[in-house]
């Protein structure tokens, strides 16, 4: 069996699940965990922020639901409404740091998520990348260049078609794979307590 964590880097509620995650990764040090990138903001979808009004409210629910933070960073970079958030971007991101540390994927991916909501970092510039691989203590040239690379795309193209080969539509979702089984341990919000109980149930059926 196991883990394979479906999220997208500019979805709030995917950041809002962080804590579960790294709960998870800890209390489960013996299992697989795949993180694979969705396509939330892609084609149409990728336009200034202000298009989606909603986006205030739902962090303050992510935030008292969760106890994530929204920092004084990302409210600058959003305030005027003219950010665009282009989830291909931060899953080529995703797809460089994976490649530099693949155990460490969990973790990296919780760290890009920060960057973007506490300190306001765009997804899509290499410099955030390359400041996030210098503080993990990575080869911050190879992580830029292997964002800036073809090799990147086209693991950001394989992520987006994992994601809808596994039937993905919202983010995050925490899967349990056992061979042909697929089992849905988490979809938006789930403590660790909960996915626990879920992944303990995928065990034993």
């Amino acid at each position: 069996m196991k883990l394979v964590y479906v999220f997208d880097a500019y979805c709030g509620w995917s950041h809002g699940f962080s804590g579960t995650l790294r709960e998870m990764v800890r209390r489960h040090p013996e299992l697989t965990l795949e993180v694979v990138s969705g396509g939330l903001f892609t084609g149409p979808r990728r336009v200034p922020i202000r298009e989606f009004g909603y986006v205030q409210g739902a962090n303050a629910e992510i935030a008292g639901l969760t106890g994530a933070e929204f920092g004084e960073g990302y409210q600058r970079l959003i305030a005027d409404g003219s950010f665009v958030m282009d989830s291909e971007a931060a899953a080529r991101g995703v797809a460089a740091l994976r490649q530099a540390a693949p155990d460490r994927a969990a973790e990296l991916a919780v760290d890009l998520q920060r960057a973007f909501y506490l300190d306001g970092h765009s997804l899509a510039a290499p410099a955030t990348y390359r400041k996030l691989a210098e503080t993990a203590g990575l080869d911050a040239e190879a992580v830029v260049a292997a964002f800036e690379s073809p090799e990147a795309q086209a693991g950001a193209n394989a992520d987006f078609a994992r994601s809808s080969g596994l039937g993905v539509n919202s983010f995050p979702t925490l899967l349990a794979i056992d061979g042909e089984r697929v089992t849905v341990l988490a979809r938006g919000h789930a403590t660790a307590d909960e996915v626990d109980r879920r992944l303990a149930a995928a065990h034993t059926a």
